[in-house]
Formats: C-alpha cells, structure tokens, sequence
C-alpha cells in the first residue's frame, strides 16, 4: 500500500514564497511530484502538513489559499484513489506508474470532465442530439454540486440520492429524474468499462424507469364546436370554413398529436 503527504518546500530566498508538491512512496521508493503552488512559511502548518490563513492577511490572498487548499486537496483524492484502483487490480506495481497514471488521467478521474469527453465524442460522431442530452444532464449535476467536481470514484448510492432528492425539490417531474440518472447511469458505466472506478452500483435506490403519461383529447365540448358551421349559408368546403377548423383543431388539441392527426381526418367533410 503506497503512502501519499503533502509537502511544503520553503524558498532559499528570503520572503519568497515556497512550493507545495507530494510525496508518493512504496514499496520503500520516494518519488516527488511537483505543483505550481506557492505559499509563504507563515502560511504552512507544520505539525498538521495542512494550510493554515491568517486572519490579518487581505481578502484577496484568502481566496487565493482557499483556492490553492481545494486544489491541494483534489489533488491528494486523485492520488488516493489511482493507489486504490492499483490495489484493486491486484498484481505488482510501482510508485512510478502511480505518477505516470496521476499525470496521465488528469481528466478521466473527475466526472465533469470524463463526462465533457464523451459530450465532444458523440459530437465528432455526428450525434448531435445525443450530446444535448448528455449536455443536459451534465449541467443538471454541476447545478446541484454547485459547480464542484466529484471523482468517478467517489459517486456513491447516497450521492446519487442527494441528487434524486434535490430534482423533486426543484418540482422536476419524475420522468425528467429517470432521464438525468440514466445518462449518469450509463457515464459511470462506461467510466466501470475503462476501469477508473469499481462498480459500486450508485444507481441502485433511485429511481430510472419511464412512468406512462396521461393522454390527453379533445374535449367534447370543443368537437361540437368544431363541427357547427361558421355560416349555415357558406358550403362546408369553402376555404374559410376549413382555415377556421383547422385554427380550432390546433388550438384545442396543440398539446397531443395524435387526438389531432385522428380529429383532423375524421372531422373534414
């Protein structure tokens, strides 16, 4: 099992701000992977190896720390879990191809972006209605994590039910929930197929099926009315007779197609 620790490297000059970077061991091999990060030493908690913002500094460096604490952060979860999958596969590995992965799979770790990869393949592929679904979904998801990204590998069944649970508080009607889930469905699944993330199954306690809707016809009422002439006078046939049924017809039935289509056909004299 290999052992990941944040870092702070101090800077040889004086005031300068130092570096953060990881170190990754196993199997008794140190390897340091570099980041862009910089922070001063009154910035870095030695005992807890964790930021630390002092209260007397600017809004604008605490923003920047909390930023640089997220990345930090996102960062030490990637590596954690690349150790996991390597232990999960089973076989001998290095703490070499643990970095080679962490840089290699810089976007197929996080959901957001494994996802924005599929979204511009369909499009190469000339599914163009496909990706809007997908497209759909996605931002659906990043609405509901408030723009925060998730690993693969940490989409759980209860994350998912946060997820469910959050649609029908916004009055999303269940078949659009369905939709949502079985795009996410089918991202993880695909993600399980590429082995970056075991199948834990997150699916499971929400809801994916398709409920029947309501049909809907024209009313009587509004058939009658259909079929009495506008002048008794004028033939059935004449042009203004059928521009005002078919005006009726659309405007009574414009939310099905079918009660129209039938209505349309079986009405014209």
């Amino acid at each position: 099992m290999a052992s990941i620790k944040v870092k702070f490297r101090p800077s040889t000059a004086s005031g300068k701000e130092g570096s953060i970077y990881y170190q990754v061991i196993h199997g008794r091999i140190v390897r340091q992977v570099k980041t862009d990060y910089r922070i001063f030493d009154t910035e870095w908690d030695k005992k807890t190896s964790s930021m630390k913002i002092l209260p007397e500094i600017g809004e604008n460096r605490k923003r920047y720390l909390r930023k640089v604490a997220e990345h930090i952060d996102w960062d030490a979860r990637r590596l954690k879990a690349i150790v996991t999958q390597c232990d999960r596969q089973g076989g001998i590995y290095s703490v070499d191809s643990i970095i080679e992965k962490f840089n290699r799979q810089t976007g197929e770790q996080s959901l957001f972006r494994f996802m924005q990869g599929i979204i511009g393949q369909l499009k190469q592929l000339g599914k163009v209605r496909t990706s809007e679904t997908y497209t759909a979904a996605l931002a659906s998801f990043m609405k509901f994590r408030e723009g925060q990204d998730i690993l693969l590998c940490e989409m759980d069944g209860n994350t998912m039910m946060l997820y469910e649970a959050w649609l029908k508080g916004k009055g999303i009607c269940p078949n659009t929930v369905s939709f949502y889930m079985r795009i996410l469905r089918a991202v993880y699944n695909r993600a399980v197929e590429k082995e970056l993330t075991e199948q834990k199954h997150p699916f499971k306690h929400v809801y994916t099926g398709i409920g029947k809707t309501v049909k809907r016809a024209i009313p009587l009422k509004s058939i009658k009315h259909i079929k009495e002439p506008l002048n008794p006078q004028l033939h059935s046939r004449s042009a203004t007779y059928i521009k005002r049924n078919e005006l009726l017809i659309r405007k009574t039935a414009i939310k099905s197609s079918h009660p129209f289509q039938y209505a349309y056909h079986s009405l014209t004299p």
